[in-house]
């Protein structure tokens, strides 16, 4: 137990499973108070992976399949200006650097009320899905965001306590996301 009567999802890992969502996947145990979330799991998702546009992962309660949250993840690259390579040690002439995004991270409200860190081990299960990419398929040094400030403005917080940084380069002028990245061959967070 932590401070506030939540668990740590840390330890209680073995309780949760990661997995793709399919055309069978019971989606009505998922809420989240910001609408456009559900929307897109409920009416989107399904649609997105079938047209190879974003491949949806639940993470699911063992024990009865209640989804505690998921996120979408998309093939990504990314523009960085001299002194963002210089950062990651990139002395290449490419404009851009391979990425994998995560498009969509939703957490459903009745286990952000119980648990504590479930948005945090998602990250970690994105970087997994890209390392394992890094190993078998395809390079993908970054993981990036556009996190959502226009419906929770402590968002980037969020991101920023899990190893992220701001894009200089491709930072979203409308302000409504905030352009992100997570190097992923270092695990040591650069700020």
């Amino acid at each position: 137990m932590n401070i506030n009567g939540k668990k740590s999802i840390i330890t209680d890992k073995r309780f949760f499973s990661l997995e793709p969502l399919s055309g069978k996947t019971r989606l009505d145990s998922f809420f989240c108070p910001i609408e456009e979330y559900n929307n897109y799991l409920f009416q989107e998702a399904l649609r997105s992976q079938n047209d190879q546009m974003a491949l949806t992962w639940l993470l699911l309660e063992r024990s009865n399949k209640t989804i505690a949250a998921y996120m979408s993840l998309i093939a990504d690259a990314i523009k960085l200006s001299t002194t963002e390579k210089e950062l990651h040690n990139l002395d290449y002439p490419f404009k851009t650097v391979p990425a994998m995004k995560i498009a969509k991270l939703a957490v459903s409200s009745p286990f952000q009320e119980k648990y504590r860190g479930i948005g945090s081990l998602m990250v970690d299960m994105a970087i997994q899905i890209a390392e394992s990419c890094n190993e078998q398929h395809f390079a993908c040094r970054f993981i990036t965001v556009d996190a959502d400030i226009e419906h929770n403005e402590s968002v980037m917080n969020f991101y920023l306590k899990n190893g992220f940084i701001p894009n200089e380069e491709t930072n979203n002028k409308r302000r409504k996301t905030v352009s992100m990245r997570r190097d992923i061959l270092f695990k040591a967070d650069i700020l």
